[in-house]
């Protein structure tokens, strides 16, 4: 895994990355010592086996699925051998993608995601941009294919890098997409301000015990100037300023902190940003999320009161996700 870097690192050529080249490192070793999972072990085996099966030129990043391997020519043997591979990464929650005509149908469709947000982004060409809580890589690759000069993604979940370094290896080392294994608060902030043009946190801040402490770390990573990209569950706003679960939100322990869209924006322009905006609000639909062959387990559906989509099955408002979009002062 840590072959990963051997690019990274010289992609870091400006002096606002001095301490991530000084302090990533170790971070980076520590977070991927063998000791650190139990599953570590299984999934090396299994990204052996994907690695077995020749790099592809053949991509495409601009498309619902990611594509690799266009065209496939393995024969049905061969296929068989790396959908088994693929399978070992079981659950793929964040997708979809296609890899030598292999189609993961991933728990989210992350491309309606993505069509939500990326009408109103900043144009990504030649820009460094920053996503939190990047899971396997989805949006990573979407950002690269809008031509990013730099996409890293944070997350400390290494069967989600492990997802992702299945695709880097077909994809390659031309596109500029990287994965750290680390949380946000590990993240070494310059002592000459942010060095990310944008920077993404999508679906993270509700898991946050403390969210102002959140907004001011993703604050902290960007440029004077550069545009913050903030989704996150809110509650309707007849419903109150504020959800905290007493329990479970949806079937989840580590829901804290549930704002209305007027309350959100008001933590946002405490800290300090400007020109805050919603730019989208969307209940989260079980087409959207939802069990498949890909991930077995119990999906939205499940979460859901079965008598009443629009609310939790403990009663709460339904997932609604808004995203945000607004700017760090120059």
């Amino acid at each position: 895994m840590k072959q990963h870097y051997d690019t990274f690192w010289k992609r870091l050529d400006n002096e606002r990355f001095n301490e991530w080249k000084e302090e990533l490192p170790a971070l980076i070793d520590v977070a991927l010592h063998p000791e650190g999972n139990g599953n570590l072990p299984r999934w090396l085996e299994a990204l052996q086996q994907v690695k077995s099966f020749s790099p592809n030129s053949s991509f495409n990043l601009n498309q619902a699925a990611i594509t690799v391997a266009q065209n496939s020519t393995l024969n049905d043997t061969e296929k068989q051998i790396l959908e088994t591979a693929l399978r070992a990464f079981h659950p793929w929650r964040k997708g979809p993608f296609s890899i030598h005509d292999i189609f993961i149908d991933t728990e989210w469709h992350s491309d309606w995601k993505w069509d939500r947000v990326q009408p109103h982004l900043a144009p990504l060409k030649g820009r460094k941009v920053l996503d939190i809580g990047c899971g396997s890589g989805y949006h990573l690759w979407r950002m690269a294919g809008n031509q990013a000069e730099l996409a890293v993604g944070v997350d400390p979940s290494l069967l989600s890098m492990s997802q992702f370094l299945v695709l880097k290896h077909f994809i390659g080392e031309t596109v500029p997409a990287y994965f750290l294994p680390l949380t946000l608060e590990q993240l070494p902030v310059s002592n000459k301000g942010g060095a990310f043009d944008t920077v993404f946190s999508m679906g993270v801040l509700y898991h946050r015990r403390s969210p102002i402490d959140h907004i001011y770390d993703l604050k902290n990573q960007l440029l004077p100037g550069g545009e913050l990209v903030l989704e996150t569950l809110v509650i309707p706003e007849d419903y109150g300023q504020l959800l905290l679960p007493d329990d479970r939100y949806a079937q989840m322990r580590n829901v804290w902190f549930l704002p209305s869209v007027n309350e959100l924006t008001h933590w946002l322009e405490r800290c300090g940003f400007l020109n805050v905006r919603c730019v989208d609000i969307d209940q989260t639909s079980i087409k959207e999320q939802r069990t498949t062959d890909w991930m077995t387990w119990n999906s939205l559906e499940t979460f859901l009161d079965p008598e009443d989509h629009n609310k939790t099955i403990e009663g709460y408002p339904a997932p609604l996700r808004a995203v945000m979009v607004c700017k760090k002062p120059q």
